[in-house]
């Protein structure tokens, strides 16, 4: 069944909220950056590269919340965490090498990168949020694209799934920007899980109806697809503060260009203290 409770117009009031966005949060999940051995797929990194700079021609500022760095050290040193401990010395060896690549793509623009490694504590303690938010905007103003990972050395409870979903949420709510896209290997949020279920629909829009929206995502969930559910709580959060967010699929082609377009793209959660409900 499709999921009804969103009226026409304020979908596409929200979808045109994001195609004039003009400063965007992109955050990539581990599997949008690794292919099924863990290792950095090079043709993903550099399409995410690609769809960045396709923003970034339009005048839009960008921050890229990365995951990864966990997955890229697997690939490294082909070993898999069973624990806290391994799963942070793995972070340590991916988190150098997912930067150099990162570099290295981004080169082809001549566009220069910075990287920012945070903890949920950083952004909880006012001093320390008032340094990270500076430096933020020093880098935007410098032309650079601000790259944010979880600091998964020194974290703990947030390496679990979902740091970077929620981590990202947080960063767009803290620094005012105004639209959050989360790419994933799925499409956007389904009447079921498209993984297992081909039958299943994309729902186009969050609003009314995110408790059934939520409920669905929790039945449908899996150890293999668990992760859509942090995904749904970062965008409802970001949009109970004005700002619309998209999950969509980061093997779309254009996907970021296609949105900025205003296009119908993965599942847009639209804002409900913002413009449109103003």
């Amino acid at each position: 069944m499709m999921i009804e409770g969103v009226e026409r117009e304020e979908v596409a009031q929200a979808r045109q909220l994001a195609a004039n966005a003009e400063r965007v949060i992109v955050k990539a999940g581990t599997n949008s950056l690794t292919d099924h051995e863990s290792n950095l797929d090079d043709t993903k990194l550099d399409k995410l590269v690609d769809d960045i700079v396709s923003l970034r021609e339009r005048g839009k500022d960008v921050i890229l919340v990365s995951s990864g760095a966990v997955g890229a050290g697997k690939g490294r040193v082909g070993y898999s965490e069973e624990n806290i401990e391994e799963a942070q010395a793995l972070s340590t060896v991916g988190q150098s090498y997912l930067m150099q690549r990162y570099t290295e793509s981004f080169e082809r623009y001549d566009q220069k990168i910075a990287q920012l490694l945070l903890t949920q504590h950083d952004l909880e303690n006012p001093e320390r949020f008032t340094n990270v938010r500076n430096t933020i905007e020093t880098l935007l103003e410098w032309d650079i694209v601000p790259i944010i990972n979880e600091n998964d050395a020194v974290a703990t409870e947030e390496i679990q799934i979902g740091d970077n979903d929620m981590l990202s949420s947080t960063v767009a709510i803290d620094i005012d920007v105004d639209l959050l896209v989360t790419l994933t290997d799925v499409g956007g949020v389904y009447t079921g899980n498209p993984k297992e279920d081909p039958a299943v629909e994309r729902i186009k829009a969050v609003g009314r109806n995110y408790d059934e929206v939520q409920a669905i995502t929790q039945e449908s969930s899996t150890n293999k697809f668990g992760g859509i559910q942090t995904k749904v709580q970062g965008a409802r959060n970001v949009s109970e503060h004005g700002i619309p967010a998209i999950i969509a699929e980061s093997t779309q082609e254009d996907v970021l260009e296609n949105i900025a377009a205003g296009e119908s793209i993965g599942t847009i959660f639209i804002p409900i203290n913002g413009a449109i409900n103003d």
